[in-house]
């Protein structure tokens, strides 16, 4: 038999395979910072339920705030949806969440009184907002008005900014600063889609979005048509003083300090996040070229200025019309007109609907639990007799800063009608004893419930803004100490120089 002959392997240029491969399990890496603040939030919340009552808190009248077992659990939760907001140790919209269980796990508040503010008209009004700049975007009218507005700031990056920062004060004028913001913001995203290509945030995209957001509160406080908050506002003070403050002259006040800190911000943005380019060449051209590209304005962009329009009258005869069937319109019912209409005509989809930022809504939702549970259960009016208190024998100018100041902190974290609504009753007590006149008052709280600079809770915008994922809470909280602590100084040149020049009496002769 012949003998057989080994026939060598034949080369294919690949290198063999190993008859079995052994991955190896990815390493876990624990994150222990998140750990370490969801651990510090609960630390907060634990140390309330431990400690014993808490002191009693004296106005000058001797009425005597004490705090109830609910208000101290308040107080605790409070700390700790801060340090998870802050440090962002899950979503945002999950520690909404989690306040309202912790409130109906300690029984803090019943489940049909915590959770239910979750679907709060002001909820509803924020939602609303949302849907109409979902409309802006879907019609193309947003993409339409970004390339206007391009066109016309030139292609400077820091008058960009500043175009944007006072197209959105003007806004807020005829607005609500929360349907200013959510209109303006998939124009923002354009823009910053023409600024870079990348996902990545930028020193410009933070700048952008951060600015719109504080933006809008500065403007939102120069007209009742802003924010809901002079509304309610001027209504407490009449009741506390039978004073009337009308339309003019709030504006008369509002607008030069308003229209101040918009430019201040800017000054601030374009030093905090100075944009990594000077200047984007060539934009103009491309806004121009684009808008061409778009051709004349469809029907479905004809409808949403319409509807806006109505919208904006609605909220308009509200405010000035003496008839009842219009002063009683709610302002979420005014805002969902909107939505109905957008769905009914097909300017928006069931797809539309599915990219609402709940995560937003939510963070709102939880807002609104929050400062319902601080206010009900009497732990804001305890933290206010307390603050106040330590003004007895202050100088004028520093007893209506630290009014001013208080109502900044909480606008943070509590809704601003409720900040004032806290503040007002027991700051106008106190100022009999030092002299202040009433006016100085009001309007120095209605200049600082309207620029909470630092959490994503204390104004609409500021969460609207988050969406564009430029910037966390974190950098917001941080870069947001530099105009808060602006605004006091301005407020207080306001307070002892310029408003008693415009006429505002500060002090009892």
């Amino acid at each position: 038999m012949a003998e057989e002959t080994k026939k060598a392997p034949i080369s294919t240029g690949v290198p063999e395979m190993p008859e079995e491969i052994v991955l190896a399990p990815p390493k876990k890496v624990i994150d222990w910072k998140r750990i370490f603040f969801i651990c510090l939030g609960l630390g907060f919340f634990f140390l309330f339920y431990a400690i014993p009552q808490l002191p009693d808190a004296v106005d000058p009248m001797g009425k005597v705030f004490k705090l109830p077992w609910e208000g101290k659990m308040a107080l605790g939760l409070f700390l700790m949806a801060s340090i998870w907001w802050v440090f962002e140790v899950m979503p945002i919209g999950a520690t909404a969440i989690a306040i309202g269980l912790f409130q109906v796990l300690f029984y803090i508040r019943s489940s049909s009184e915590a959770l239910k503010d979750f679907l709060d008209p002001s909820v509803w009004f924020i939602f609303g907002s949302v849907v109409i700049g979902t409309a802006f975007t879907a019609s193309g009218l947003t993409k339409r008005m970004a390339y206007k507005m391009l066109d016309l700031v030139g292609e400077n990056t820091n008058f960009i900014l500043l175009g944007t920062f006072v197209v959105v004060a003007v806004m807020t004028l005829l607005m609500a600063h929360t349907a200013v913001a959510a209109a303006v913001f998939p124009l923002l995203l354009a823009i910053n889609a023409l600024y870079s290509e990348s996902d990545q945030p930028t020193r410009f995209g933070k700048g952008l979005f951060i600015g719109m957001a504080w933006s809008a509160g500065a403007g939102s406080i120069i007209t009742y048509l802003g924010a809901a908050r002079g509304v309610a506002a001027a209504g407490m003070f009449k009741e506390f003083t039978g004073t009337d403050i009308g339309f003019f002259e709030l504006t008369w006040y509002m607008f030069p300090i308003g229209m101040l800190m918009v430019f201040l911000i800017w000054l601030i943005i374009i030093v905090c996040f100075k944009p990594e380019r000077p200047r984007i060449e060539g934009l103009r051209e491309k806004a121009r070229e684009l808008t061409r590209e778009l051709g004349p304005m469809n029907n479905k962009e004809k409808f949403v200025i319409f509807t806006m329009a109505v919208i904006i009258a609605l909220f308009m005869l509200k405010s000035f019309a003496p008839w009842k069937i219009f002063r009683d319109l709610d302002r979420a019912g005014i805002m969902l007109i909107a939505t109905v209409a957008f769905f009914l005509t097909r300017v928006l989809t069931v797809e539309d609907l599915e990219t609402i930022p709940w995560n937003i809504i939510l963070l709102f939702g939880g807002a609104m639990s929050i400062g319902f549970c601080l206010w009900k259960t009497g732990a804001a009016q305890w933290l206010a007799v307390h603050w106040l208190s330590m003004f007895l024998r202050a100088h004028p100018l520093v007893f209506i800063l630290g009014i001013a100041f208080f109502v900044l902190a909480m606008t943070n974290f509590i809704m601003n009608v409720a900040a004032i609504a806290i503040s007002l009753p027991v700051s106008l007590v106190i100022a009999k004893y030092l002299g202040v006149a009433p006016h100085v008052i009001l309007f120095a709280s209605l200049v600082t419930a309207g620029m909470p600079f630092n959490l994503l809770i204390g104004a609409a915008p500021n969460a609207i803004a988050y969406e564009s994922k430029q910037f966390t809470t974190g950098e917001f909280f941080v870069y947001g100490l530099i105009p808060s602590v602006v605004l006091m100084v301005v407020l207080a040149v306001f307070v002892w120089y310029i408003w008693p020049l415009q006429g505002m009496p500060v002090l009892v002769k």
